[in-house]
């Protein structure tokens, strides 16, 4: 990961946006001395975002599994008859 001073960004943002684009390397911005954000580029951004979704997803189904809100097979199709025409 590279670090840029927030000062840096301002100075050279097209510069430190090309090479995130071209090396796919997040950025962490740093303000006083300390982490302030991140920059990812977008395609890792938006692949991040599905994997949460996909966690989040698992996570409710275990939740409901443990709380034994679970369904049989023919249960689940019945119920799901709608979505699998």
């Amino acid at each position: 990961m590279k670090t840029e001073l927030v000062t840096t960004l301002k100075r050279q943002a097209t510069r430190i946006i090309g090479d995130l684009r071209a090396e796919k390397v997040p950025v962490m911005i740093t303000e006083h001395g300390k982490p302030a954000a991140y920059l990812v580029d977008v395609e890792s951004f938006e692949a991040n975002e599905k994997r949460m979704k996909l966690l989040e997803g698992l996570a409710r189904g275990e939740k409901a599994f443990s709380e034994g809100r679970i369904l049989s097979n023919l249960e689940a199709k019945k119920k799901m008859s709608r979505w699998l025409k």
